[in-house]
């Protein structure tokens, strides 16, 4: 098909059709038998041409430029016309260039559905779009890019305007959608109308946006709100010049308030909760010459009814509070932003100081508002720290962690409740939970309450994830050696009843040399799981866990692992599992990581479990779970009778003599009394186990010792020989007043029966799997050296021998 483009002189309108920059020369423009691939029509020219395909939108574009002079003569007001008609179907700009005066701006007024600012890059829904640009003098600004569909009515523009109208080829528009409505002079760069007639959400951005705006210039959007709606203004992205003179700012005029204009600094909050209409204004600086810097500004307004509640307000008591933070937002924060079009909830700590994310600091006391239809989709975050300032002091205290009532008392979820407690280099921190005691979160034993703690031990090199726990267990509590972080986050909405109940406490204590030791306390009859921390990721290399197990005294436990090995292999050093019961005279279980896991067996005492990791193979990392059961004690018959009949045997006796004495004392004389000086004339009391102490008497020392005697009990048959093994066990130590297992010897020796031959035990090589067990060292007396309950190992030969000479059994 052929197209004929007549165009008039006096229009001053010129068509230039070009091939699009990515188009391939595949297609061509056929005029009077000449092929080319670009046509310009200027005024007064008529021209018929054909393509030489069938598809010509897909390779050419067309723009048509008007150029209009309302400087020398007058200015044709009113809607401005797509001219000329029946141009080709192609993707097509529209262009007026409207020369004017500084002292004469112009008004363009946009027809409904007015336009929405888009940034740039982006895209409009139907592909129509409107660009607008100020001409001053010689220089050109970018004053925005506009879909269809907005709340801009109208800008005013100082000087000359370039208007840009961008049609898709297929576009129905046979309008431009705008009028020069006006000549005016502003004094400012520009002002942009726009009109908000109901609840809803417009973003705007300053001209030449994101390459910065001019330099000591003033531009104003006005707001056309109703005064039965709300208007609420948020800074979403900005950024700040070098300014030489002067200081970039924001000025508000709003009907009614007390200062106009009010002035902000792009960091502050801005105004909200603002009843009808009002204007805002972007002030420049003069800029450094050599670091001008940029200055850019896009922000939203959000428009609302006035809320049932906004002149409710919340009491936020935090005077009694150090070092806390409180945090409302959003759900979702920070990790998701908010779209523009969602409905806004705000938090206002007055009523023109309103936003998203609200922070509240310790020390004060607040009254918050709050302008939501939906309170359920805000949360509350909050943290605070605890450290040690006076180690005398803090040594003695006692902290709870408690969430405060200031909290949650508010009508709002708690999402998160952080303290961080901070130690310093000579004491560690212990976690309790008294009453309600603490449950391990493991897959056999989830947790099902409200709320739960995530704790995690940290150092500036390491951090390890202890676990997560949840009040109604077994766990009393949890020594760390490093700083702790606590987090407590809630489920639902039945944290509110149960915040009254809580009971986690926190201290300071003397230091320990396990990286993490556990108190656990169950109930009679319990099954108790427990686990390694860090157990995604493993425990980390050489760290060293323990758990101090309490047995009632009328229940006996079992003790089993979950599964048979350790499952790792180890590149330096090696991996332990002690087991160690606290009786006179128990046995310690070792076994390392090349061996079998204990079976399952009971434990009739307190005890201790620790597992001591080395620096596995890559890629493998060591996690072990073990569970702990109760049953009542079952009572031997036959001990019963045993005693009972022993009883009677010393009933017996002690008639027996009962009679001989009378018998006696009918028969003798009266006695006289005569003074004995090697008679002890002290008071009888409470006898010790051993009558001198050992620093004191010299039982352990002997000319003389038997090995076979001594040392017999840890040797089998063999042909005499004893190697030490390889690898060096690493030392196990407990809490103050408990007695932790001890670690084996540099030289294992393997379970032999009692011989009385001298020959050693054979070297145990490493594909030896037999348990190695060893007998407890026998108690000696206390040491004074700042933990009373601290106990000290004496010599097991030495101390057997001992108790056979304070029992008159050594001779």
């Amino acid at each position: 098909a052929s197209f004929t483009i007549s165009l008039r002189r006096e229009d001053n309108i010129t068509v230039t059709i070009k091939l699009k920059s990515t188009a391939l020369p595949s297609c061509q423009i056929r005029l009077k038998n000449v092929i080319r691939s670009e046509l310009k029509i200027k005024p007064g020219e008529n021209v018929t041409f054909t393509f030489t395909c069938n598809t010509p939108e897909k390779y050419f574009i067309m723009e048509i430029q008007k150029n209009i002079d309302c400087v020398s003569g007058p200015c044709p007001f009113g809607e401005v016309h797509l001219y000329p008609p029946r141009l080709p179907h192609l993707n097509r700009t529209f262009i007026w260039d409207v020369k004017a005066s500084t002292k004469a701006g112009l008004e363009l007024e946009f027809s409904t559905p007015w336009l929405r600012q888009i940034e740039p890059g982006e895209t409009c829904p139907d592909f129509v779009s409107y660009n607008i640009n100020s001409c001053i003098d010689t220089a050109t600004v970018d004053i925005g890019t506009f879909c269809r569909n907005g709340s801009v009515s109208r800008v005013k523009l100082l000087g000359g305007v370039v208007m840009s109208l961008h049609l898709p080829w297929d576009s129905p528009l046979t309008t431009s959608g705008f009028k020069i409505a006006n000549r005016a002079s502003i004094k400012r760069l520009c002002i942009i109308e726009s009109i908000l007639k109901e609840e809803s959400s417009v973003t705007l951005m300053s001209p030449n946006y994101p390459l910065g705006f001019p330099e000591d210039e003033l531009m104003t959007w006005q707001f056309v709100v109703p005064s039965n709606l709300r208007a609420s203004v948020f800074f979403h992205n900005y950024s700040l010049s070098n300014c030489e003179r002067k200081e970039e700012r924001v000025e508000y005029y709003i009907p009614g308030s007390l200062s106009n204009p009010e002035v902000f600094k792009l960091s502050d909050s801005q105004p909200a909760n603002i009843a009808g209409s009002f204007n805002l204004s972007l002030q420049g600086c003069d800029q450094d010459a050599q670091n001008p810097g940029i200055l850019r500004l896009l922000f939203q307004v959000v428009v609302q009814h006035p809320q049932v509640d906004e002149n409710v307000t919340h009491l936020v008591d935090l005077s009694k509070e150090r070092n806390m933070t409180v945090t409302i937002h959003f759900e979702g924060w920070p990790s998701r932003v908010p779209l523009m079009s969602e409905p806004v909830c705000l938090i206002c700590k007055d009523p023109r100081t309103c936003d998203r994310v609200l922070t509240l600091a310790s020390g004060a006391i607040y009254k918050i508002s709050f302008l939501c239809k939906d309170l359920s989709r805000l949360r509350i975050t909050a943290e605070k720290g605890i450290s040690c300032v006076d180690l005398r002091w803090c040594q003695r205290k006692i902290y709870s962690l408690l969430v405060p009532k200031a909290i949650t008392q508010l009508p709002i979820q708690l999402h998160k409740f952080i303290w961080k407690l901070l130690a310093p280099d000579q004491l560690n921190i212990e976690i309790m939970s008294p009453s309600l005691k603490l449950q391990q979160h493991v897959p056999e034993q989830w947790c099902n309450t409200s709320y739960s703690y995530s704790i995690v031990s940290a150092t500036p090199a390491t951090e390890l994830n202890i676990g997560v726990f949840c009040p109604g267990g077994s766990i009393e509590k949890i020594q760390m050696r490093n700083n702790i972080t606590i987090s407590l986050k809630t489920f639902g909405k039945g944290f509110l009843n149960d915040s009254n109940s809580q009971d986690l406490k926190m201290s300071f204590v003397p230091h320990i040399k396990d990286e993490c030791i556990f108190t656990v306390s169950p109930s009679p009859k319990a099954k108790v799981y427990l686990q390694t921390p860090s157990w995604l990721y493993g425990l980390p290399p050489y760290v060293s866990i323990s758990w101090y197990i309490i047995v009632p005294s009328k229940q006996v436990a079992r003790l089993g692992f979950s599964k048979d090995r350790m499952g790792i292999a180890c590149e330096t050093g090696r991996a332990y599992v002690n087991i160690k019961e606290e009786a006179f005279g128990a046995e310690e279980t070792v076994r390392r990581e090349d061996e079998l896991l204990p079976g399952p067996r009971n434990m009739y005492h307190n005890f201790w479990v620790n597992v001591s990791n080395c620096k596995p193979m890559d890629k493998m990392h060591l996690t072990l779970q073990f569970w702990v059961t109760f049953a009542d004690k079952q009572i031997d018959l036959g001990v019963i009778l045993a005693v009972v009949a022993g009883a009677g045997v010393l009933v017996a006796i002690g008639l027996t003599v009962c009679c001989v004495k009378k018998k006696k004392k009918k028969s003798q004389d009266p006695m006289v009394g005569v003074y004995n000086t090697n008679v002890n004339t002290q008071m009888p009391g409470k006898q010790h186990l051993f009558t001198k102490q050992r620093k004191t008497n010299e039982s352990h020392v002997y000319a003389v010792i038997d090995d076979d005697m001594v040392y017999g009990h840890l040797l089998k048959e063999s042909n005499g020989s004893v190697t030490p093994e390889v690898d060096v066990y690493r030392p196990f130590d407990g809490p103050v007043g408990s007695l932790p297992p001890s670690p084996p010897p540099f030289s294992f020796r393997k379970d032999r029966k009692f011989s009385s031959n001298t020959e050693e035990a054979p070297p145990l090589t490493d594909t030896d799997h037999d348990s190695y067990t060893f007998a407890h060292q026998k108690l000696g007396h206390m040491e004074d050296n700042g933990h009373t309950n601290e106990k000290n190992n004496g010599d097991m030969s030495m101390s057997f021998l001992e108790n056979k000479e304070q029992d008159g059994l050594v001779e």
